[in-house]
């Protein structure tokens, strides 16, 4: 009795299991209808559409690189003016300095000669005030001619005009007559220390210094710097001197700084096509650090045109498309002609109207279903519905 059973059960489950699900009905495919894709109603593939209406365009906000210097017309370099080797240092980096305070001093020989140069100067001024006094007594005493006067007082003015010459080079560097050899260099601005290039004991030249070469010192006053922008040529025109721009840095995340434009090249840069533009920013925090990269954002008035999301944009070959909702669930490819490729949005100068809605996200997506049906309607003709 119990074997009949096991039999009769072991059938059963054998049976269930060859028994196959229903399959599930197909979910229709979009068709080709002229250049349109036409979604059926409840398709999955809908809901990964997203889509955005065009919007008339106005301003649109311009990202640029920037980069921050040293404003120049607060900086001064400082390099050797005679050969020498340096003595004592007195300046340090972030010391504050004013004009006249003291950065280095130089043993320098070619300053003692010029200090030597001063002194022999004077002597024959001297030497010569006195032979010109003698020669006034002599003079007046009916002694001399007047030929012999006139030599010695212009051999006077001649030995005046060398001492003074003589001295204003020993005062250019800060000495006087006195031989001591020591050359001091001095700030002549108000600031900062922000860069030191010499130890002591270093030998110095007056050939150590120009493009490419650092400076012995650095001063600069850190409380306004330079931004250095590349702008594109068609944003230079929101570029003009005194227009503002937003400057933000990726190592201070958050904090926004404005600055105005300075001045701009009058030239291209034909290596990048950018032209240079400076601006200056405030620093008053001395938060901005030279050589820092950050970007500039303008305001950049637009004529006619329409904004889309940059995702909605796509590039074929040369010309730039965008897929257009012309109904719920139907969408054709769109040429359009593009006035400006941003980060984020793109300007749309022909081809859309404020309030067309064009697919912004999954492009490539429908992309394929397109080539997909345009495939299919070659193969079967009768899937593809007359226009």
């Amino acid at each position: 009795m119990i074997k009949p059973l096991v039999s009769f059960l072991a059938l059963a489950f054998l049976a269930a299991c060859s028994e196959a699900p229903a399959p599930k009905a197909a979910e229709p495919k979009p068709i080709m209808q002229g250049k349109q894709l036409r979604f059926p109603a409840g398709n999955a593939q809908l809901a990964l559409l997203k889509t955005t209406a065009a919007t008339t365009a106005e301003t649109i906000s311009i990202d640029l690189p920037a980069r921050l210097v040293w404003n120049e017309e607060r900086t001064q370099r400082i390099y050797a003016p005679l050969a020498g080797r340096v003595d004592t240092i007195r300046a340090d980096l972030g010391q504050a300095v004013s004009p006249g305070s003291a950065l280095l001093t130089l043993f320098s020989p070619e300053f003692g000669v010029a200090q030597a140069d001063a002194a022999k100067a004077l002597a024959d001024v001297q030497l010569n005030e006195k032979a010109l006094r003698r020669q006034r007594e002599l003079f007046d005493a009916g002694i001399v001619a007047r030929k012999d006067l006139e030599q010695v007082e212009a051999d006077a003015l001649r030995a005046k005009a060398e001492a003074d010459r003589a001295l204003a080079k020993t005062r250019l560097y800060g000495g006087s007559h006195t031989v001591n050899q020591q050359l001091a260099l001095t700030s002549g601005i108000r600031g900062l220390v922000v860069e030191r290039n010499v130890n002591p004991g270093q030998e110095v030249r007056p050939d150590q210094s120009g493009p490419g070469i650092p400076a012995l010192f650095v001063l600069s006053d850190p409380s306004q710097l330079w931004v250095q922008i590349d702008a594109r040529e068609a944003d230079i025109a929101a570029l003009r001197p005194g227009a503002s721009f937003d400057l933000s840095i990726p190592t201070l995340p958050g904090q926004k700084f404005t600055g105005k434009v300075a001045a701009a090249s009058d030239f291209l840069d034909p290596t990048t096509r950018t032209i240079k533009v400076r601006g200056v920013v405030a620093n008053p925090q001395r938060l901005l650090k030279s050589e820092m990269l950050g970007t500039a954002r303008i305001q950049r008035k637009l004529g006619t045109g329409v904004m889309v999301p940059a995702s909605g944009v796509f590039l074929r070959g040369t010309t730039h498309w965008v897929f257009l909702q012309s109904a719920p669930g139907t969408f054709e490819p769109k040429e359009v002609t593009v006035g400006h490729e941003g980060a984020k949005e793109t300007l749309v100068t022909q081809g859309l109207s404020a309030g067309d809605v064009v697919v912004s996200e999954n492009g490539l997506l429908l992309a394929r279903e397109f080539r997909i049906a345009e495939e299919a309607s070659k193969v079967y003709p009768s899937v593809a519905v007359a226009k």
